[in-house]
């Protein structure tokens, strides 16, 4: 599944499973934006990298911001030109109440990590992709957002509303050769696997691979999908 001359937006690049999809990314060929909150972490993974300058952008952006978004879309636009696939991997977690106990800031905080930073990356990022007549919107979910577990209300909040988000996307863009999907994780497990023990989660290596079919030309009829990648526990 070859991404040659693919220009592939990585929101929270430098986050737990980051550094892995864009190492594999980038041996598919694309050429990679790098984008997060602040911008050493993600000049060190573009040295880590080591691609031509012409095939990596780092970009610090508030991804909160519809301002601060809109401008790394400029950005990425003189860079390259065109931008063909976005993956969100920014989130975070707070959970541990219940709905009467739980601290509305919480909340708050989910829907700003899930719901408004991919919000305003769709928006920036889905014209240029339709400039292109060609693109891939995924952000990793998980299934707390169709079957919570008591107190999670924050994280499930934040979660349920970024798919929904997803799949009106996926209404809105369909028969455009755009598509938007999910794919789904219990955990990332970044320690070495134990045999002796059945996995909970899921490697970055299996995210990525879930991730890079869906970028591809070949996954063009798959949109307004939740795929789950659970690991092998």
């Amino acid at each position: 599944m070859p991404l040659n001359n693919r220009v592939v937006v990585v929101a929270g690049a430098a986050g737990s499973l980051g550094p892995t999809l864009c190492r594999v990314f980038a041996q598919a060929g694309a050429s990679l934006v790098l984008a997060g909150s602040r911008l050493e972490p993600l000049q060190a993974l573009a040295a880590e990298l080591a691609l031509p300058a012409g095939r990596v952008l780092a970009y610090a952006a508030n991804l909160a911001d519809p301002a601060s978004v809109n401008g790394m879309a400029e950005a990425v636009k003189e860079k390259f030109g065109r931008a063909d696939a976005v993956i969100h991997l920014v989130g975070g977690y707070k959970a541990g109440a219940t709905v009467v106990e739980m601290d509305l800031t919480d909340v708050a905080s989910m829907l700003d990590q899930h719901l408004w930073t991919t919000l305003h990356v769709a928006r920036a990022f889905i014209p240029l992709m339709a400039a292109n007549g060609w693109g891939r919107f995924v952000h990793v979910s998980t299934p707390v957002a169709q079957t919570p577990n008591a107190r999670q209300a924050p994280y499930a909040i934040g979660k349920a509303a970024q798919d929904a988000l997803m799949l009106v996307l996926a209404q809105e863009i369909k028969g455009t050769g755009i598509t938007a999907n999910a794919v789904q994780v219990r955990s990332i497990e970044t320690a070495p696997p134990d045999p002796a023990k059945p996995r909970a989660g899921s490697s970055p290596e299996e995210i990525s691979a879930a991730l890079l079919w869906l970028c591809s030309d070949e996954a063009i009829a798959t949109n307004g999908a939740r795929i789950p990648v659970f690991g092998r526990a």
